[in-house]
């Protein structure tokens, strides 16, 4: 079994705004439960068997102490955006190597999670595939959370951060994501980027999301799919104090304390 070159983005996406715990340290530095944020990430890829290489990306000075003690984790320098970031570390990877890309801010990520979407990911027939949850399932276990989510004729999906580049095709999908990035939370001009009429589609909600995936990978000259997620915390990622309340919320249940 061929295993995943694993990069974490660990960069601050806003210089500008506090950190998330009001106390202005860099997010991956985030206490949660006595561990900082970025460790309990890699700690759960760490575990995972379709996990090889873990490299985190990151623009926080005190990242080489933070992962010391973890295992064989290499580091490499953010750029100014994810995107960016991701597209600066896969130009510099063999293109025959899979490329697993999460966010450090995945808190609740567990290896049973990184196994779902590897093997998924594996079986999809895909150059690039994207983790999402329905939102359906985050509302009934997370009743009023607030996340974003893209409402398509069959369905309402959240984005779950975890993305598969599984072939040297996917890497132009790098480059798109540069131009998309910025409207990562108007999700109206994100799908604009693909051209008015799937625009026009999925403002009238015609689209189902596998029909979508198809016009998308029309433009971007790679196939993409999707694995649907079975767990709700797959779509919670620390974007705001009441994210980080709820992240805690659910690790305490987790330790049973």
């Amino acid at each position: 079994m061929l295993r995943f070159t694993t990069l974490v983005l660990a960069g601050r996406r806003n210089k500008g705004h506090a950190s998330v715990d009001g106390g202005g340290a860099h997010p991956s530095r985030v206490d949660l439960r006595g561990v900082p944020m970025l460790v309990r990430v890699v700690r759960a890829l760490r575990d995972s068997p379709s996990v090889g290489r873990v490299v985190v990306t990151t623009d926080d000075p005190k990242a080489p102490s933070l992962v010391s003690a973890l295992p064989s984790v290499e580091l490499h320098r953010s750029l100014d955006s994810p995107s960016r970031s991701v597209l600066d570390f896969l130009e510099g990877e063999p293109p025959d190597i899979p490329v697993l890309v999460v966010t450090a801010d995945h808190a609740l990520l567990t290896p049973a999670m990184v196994e779902h979407f590897a093997e998924a990911s594996r079986r999809a027939g895909a150059d690039l595939v994207v983790g999402l949850v329905e939102a359906g399932l985050v509302e009934a276990r997370f009743p009023g959370v607030k996340r974003t989510f893209f409402r398509f004729r069959d369905a309402a999906f959240s984005g779950a951060n975890l993305f598969a580049f599984n072939t040297p095709s996917a890497r132009g999908a790098a480059a798109f994501w540069v131009r998309a990035e910025q409207h990562r939370k108007r999700p109206w001009r994100l799908v604009a980027a693909f051209g008015p009429v799937p625009l026009a589609l999925f403002a009238l909600r015609r689209l189902t999301l596998d029909a979508a995936l198809e016009r998308a990978s029309d433009a971007i000259g790679a196939r993409v799919r999707a694995v649907r997620m079975p767990n709700a915390e797959a779509a919670i990622d620390v974007d705001s104090a009441d994210d980080l309340e709820l992240v805690r919320t659910v690790l305490a249940a987790r330790d049973g304390s």
